[in-house]
């Protein structure tokens, strides 16, 4: 179910992060032409303005998690304040997951390597540190820069927990995983594989997140069958590290066509959601913004339909909808 003509021209008319996602996985546009919109990233909108803020050392906000400035007991370090989106992980995950071509940035990896630490124990940053989170966003920038992050890969498969998942609270005493640290790790995880081929193991180990997310159908406790909390069901872009049922199913999206197998029937409840969630235009409405300093906004303010959450909500669907019937019929 491809965009009718006037989404379709909505959501082309975009910064070219957004675009050439839109030509491949919604237009089936020819790869020479979603591939020159995606080079256009690097030197106009989005991407180019974030690549101009990047420090000479090689960080942003001169940090590696949080911006040096950073005031860890001031009111900006508040619950309700959110986090600042302006450190180098951050900067990092912008560009990548708006396809920046990593030789792009150049001798990054290496400058990080020299001068990055992190602000846990300060730990070297491609070794990553203590939390499942980080720890993932690290191990995916790094096999998109070409760091060295084959020991960090092996973390995962030992810091697993009993239940299948992560939690990045694990190193605090917690052995029950979390909805918010699986599915940052399986993401991770699966970029990983993607871009180096992975291991047995780390398969494995990401399959084992995917069962824990399946066996809770994305939304709902497993012991009392209750949604786990409100933000499961959030429409919320940039997806930050919070959870929602729209950022997992567009990573069983991406998993199913790299292990070349069909959706679980156990998403259903969670496609449901989400189309119950479209416009009678059939376009998907910013809920919130997730707190925090940010260098700009890439998406619309809480009530306006957002051409991002659009995107992957129409992705989403035109995966299930098309591979859906073999999933239930080898159920």
């Amino acid at each position: 179910m491809g965009p009718d003509d006037a989404t379709r021209d909505w959501l082309l008319d975009s910064d070219p992060a957004l675009r050439w996602q839109v030509e491949r996985d919604l237009l089936g546009a020819p790869e020479a032409r979603w591939r020159a919109t995606r080079e256009r990233v690097a030197t106009e909108g989005f991407g180019a303005r974030l690549l101009a803020l990047q420090d000479p050392d090689g960080q942003w906000a001169g940090g590696s998690y949080f911006p040096a400035d950073f005031d860890f007991s001031g009111p900006e370090a508040g619950e309700d304040q959110g986090q600042p989106y302006t450190a180098t992980t951050w900067a990092l995950n912008d560009l990548r997951e708006w396809g920046v071509d990593a030789a792009v940035l150049g001798d990054t990896a290496a400058r990080l390597a020299a001068n990055s630490r992190w602000d846990y124990d300060d730990l070297p940053y491609w070794g990553g540190e203590v939390d499942a989170c980080i720890n993932a966003w690290t191990l995916a920038n790094g096999a998109w820069l070409g760091a060295d992050v084959r020991p960090l890969a092996a973390w995962f498969v030992e810091h697993r927990l009993p239940d299948g998942g992560w939690n990045c609270e694990w190193v605090n005493g917690s052995t029950r995983s979390s909805f918010h640290s699986t599915v940052n790790a399986i993401r991770g995880l699966l970029e990983y594989e993607q871009r180096t081929g992975g291991t047995p193991e780390l398969t494995a180990a990401r399959h084992a997140g995917e069962e824990y997310l399946l066996e809770r159908h994305l939304l709902r406790r497993r012991t009392t069958g209750e949604y786990a909390a409100p933000w499961v069901a959030h429409l919320a872009y940039p997806f930050r590290w919070y959870y929602s049922a729209l950022k997992a199913l567009d990573h069983f999206r991406s998993a199913s066509q790299h292990d070349g197998t069909p959706p679980d029937p156990r998403l259903a409840e969670a496609i449901a959601l989400l189309e119950a969630d479209r416009d009678e235009d059939g376009r998907w409405r910013q809920e919130r913004r997730h707190p925090g300093r940010v260098w700009f906004e890439v998406d619309v303010p809480p009530g306006q339909q957002s051409k991002w959450l659009t995107l992957h909500a129409l992705r989403v669907l035109d995966w299930w909808e098309g591979a859906g019937s073999l999933s239930t019929s080898a159920a």
